[in-house]
């Protein structure tokens, strides 16, 4: 349980910094009647703003440009002319060897997050120089993970695109609501 509090922690903690930024930003900024007066505008912005333009095709695994092998810190460029897939896409970027991991296998693995909406990085294990342990199935972790992981080997690099149903869905957890994530991760150990 601590480590889900740890995966979810880290992710809250970032999120809330860069929105606390913000939002001191904002109101050192501004005085009340300057807030009110952009809560207004933007209000009547928010009003008028059109609805996400659609591309016309969900993105695919190939879409997503990554750099990085096994073990390196990877970069992830989210594209700019495809939907988010509304399924989980997996692919394997480097196969491993060994048993593949099933529901109950211990695992220890590094990964970069990418937000869909933005294109940047929220967390990376890779930054920390630590790997993350859990077990496979057991409900530590967000269910793209628990499925997304199942059948990976040691050694391997695997390109997770998670939909928001199997990622933090509308509550967030201080990630966007209803926000596409992107991992990359490397399966460290395996059981």
């Amino acid at each position: 349980m601590q480590k889900l509090v740890r995966i979810l922690g880290t992710a809250a903690v970032v999120a809330a910094a860069l929105g606390g930024t913000t939002a001191c930003n904002d109101d050192s900024s501004t005085s009340a009647s300057a807030t009110s007066s952009t809560t207004t505008a933007a209000h009547t912005t928010t009003a008028a703003a059109p609805a996400p333009t659609s591309h016309g095709r969900p993105c695919t695994a190939e879409d997503i440009k990554t750099t990085g092998g096994f073990g390196e810190a990877p970069t992830i460029t989210i594209p700019t002319d495809c939907d988010p897939p509304t399924t989980l896409i997996t692919k394997d970027l480097v196969t491993g060897a060994g048993p593949a991991a099933k529901a109950g296998d211990k695992l220890q693995m590094n990964y970069t997050l990418v937000t869909w909406s933005d294109g940047k990085k929220l967390d990376s294990s890779f930054d920390r120089g630590e790997p993350f342990a859990l077990t496979l199935g057991g409900g530590q972790v967000i269910k793209g993970w628990d499925q997304g992981l199942e059948g990976i080997q040691q050694g391997t690099r695997r390109l997770l695109i998670i939909p928001p149903q199997l990622g933090y869905g509308a509550g967030g957890h201080g990630i966007k609501p209803n926000e596409t994530l992107v991992f990359v991760t490397d399966a460290v150990k395996v059981g």
